[in-house]
């Protein structure tokens, strides 16, 4: 599956950070995962970090999926309103906002225990109304965040215009969110890993398994065969070929970086930008003081057309990122589209689909919010193969309402 196109910033700034083997032969190990991009890899380090044994496959080099093309804005917002879900689940929608902003946390105590480091920011996250008809949505939505303890402030037109600079009517404002690396971030991950004794093997593909009644055992595409006690099936969006039925749909997003600037404008080093418009603009900085926005999102969702339509992409985002910053003179430098997949409620799927074994699961962290869906994932997954259960289950699960 080919889920990018063009040169996403973090391959192209960080190059290949180590190597790791394929798989030579036959072995045995207690968890298997498959997938070394951002949530394979953290999965793998919650479970290591509880003491069990693990072993990860990746088709391709480790972290060169849709982590590589990621635009990696933490926030705990979703891309779906918070009244929205609270009318399709009722008050305990609120548990994945809750969630998310906890998983925030958990990645800047994860980001300091790294060895080097991986491009963590704490930010502030603005959410600004694209047009005067988007206020009144903004206000419930603010309300019901309130209500559910949730960090937010609402910031006026005068306020956002003196504070950032943004022309808007209205705004939503909170200091818990974050920017990361998220290509640098997997590779650092995995070879710490690696030295604790875990292993990582890329350039291994997995042609399928076998649930028998002592193991789970993984065909290779070259022959090899893992034995395995449970498995986690963390492949991105080539997970939905392992499932009988599909619970998102694939579209594609498009992203730039510009040349280094003299100063960011709109506060870009230290804060997140996202819209209400529908597809929706978003900003950040880089460590180097560069501009990342990315957007007009589309539903293609084969290569072809998604490669074509770039160049037509970042006229459009460049437009976009004049208007917000007239003042500023950006060039762009690097620009990517990647596959990202939507499910109907804007929450992941985690835990084991009806038709699988329940000691195989799936790690799918679709939407805007993927990297803190993948930290929440990780907790869960650890709690299911320890026989606990946790208190999404049932809202990320593959028996709720959204699929």
């Amino acid at each position: 599956m080919d889920i990018k196109s063009g040169y996403p910033w973090w391959t192209v700034v960080n190059g290949l950070l180590g190597d790791f083997p394929a798989l030579a032969g036959d072995a045995h190990c207690e968890v298997a995962v498959i997938g070394a991009g951002i949530s394979g890899a953290l999965v793998a380090h919650a479970l290591a970090e509880a003491g069990h044994e693990v072993m990860l496959l990746d088709r391709r080099e480790a972290g060169w999926g849709s982590t590589a093309a990621s635009t990696a804005l933490l926030q705990y917002e979703i891309d779906t309103p918070l009244v929205d879900l609270i009318e399709r689940y009722g008050d305990p929608a609120a548990l994945a906002y809750q969630a998310c902003a906890e998983a925030i946390d958990a990645l800047a105590g994860l980001a300091a225990s790294l060895p080097e480091p991986v491009g963590f920011r704490r930010c502030d996250s603005v959410y600004f109304a694209s047009r005067p008809r988007h206020v009144a949505a903004m206000k419930r939505e603010s309300a019901a965040r309130r209500r559910h303890g949730l960090p937010v402030e609402t910031l006026d037109g005068g306020a956002l215009r003196e504070r950032y600079g943004i022309e808007a009517p209205m705004a939503l404002w909170t200091a818990q969110a974050a920017r990361i690396d998220p290509y640098r971030c997997t590779r650092i991950l995995l070879a710490q890993l690696r030295s604790r004794g875990i292993r990582v093997h890329d350039h291994t593909e997995v042609a399928g398994w076998q649930a028998t009644p002592g193991a789970i055992v993984i065909d290779t595409a070259d022959g090899a065969r893992v034995h395995c006690r449970h498995l986690v099936v963390a492949a991105g969006y080539e997970s939905q070929r392992w499932l009988r039925h599909r619970v998102a749909a694939n579209h594609s997003s498009y992203a730039l970086v510009t040349e280094p600037v003299d100063a960011l404008p709109l506060k870009l080093d230290r804060t997140l930008l996202w819209e209400t418009a529908r597809p929706y603009a978003y900003l950040r900085g880089t460590d180097d003081g560069r501009v990342l926005i990315g957007g007009e999102d589309d539903r293609l969702d084969l290569p072809a057309k998604r490669d074509a339509a770039l160049p037509r992409k970042v006229r459009r985002l460049m437009a976009r990122l004049r208007q917000l910053a007239p003042d500023t003179a950006c060039t762009p430098a690097f620009a990517w589209a990647g596959t990202f997949a939507e499910t109907a409620d804007g929450l992941p799927f985690v835990g084991t689909p009806p038709e699988h074994d329940p000691r195989v699961q799936f790690v799918m962290a679709y939407g805007g919010n993927g990297i803190t869906y993948s930290m929440i994932a990780s907790e869960m997954v650890r709690e299911a193969i320890q026989g606990r259960r946790h208190r999404l289950d049932a809202l990320f699960g593959f028996g709720r309402n959204g699929r």
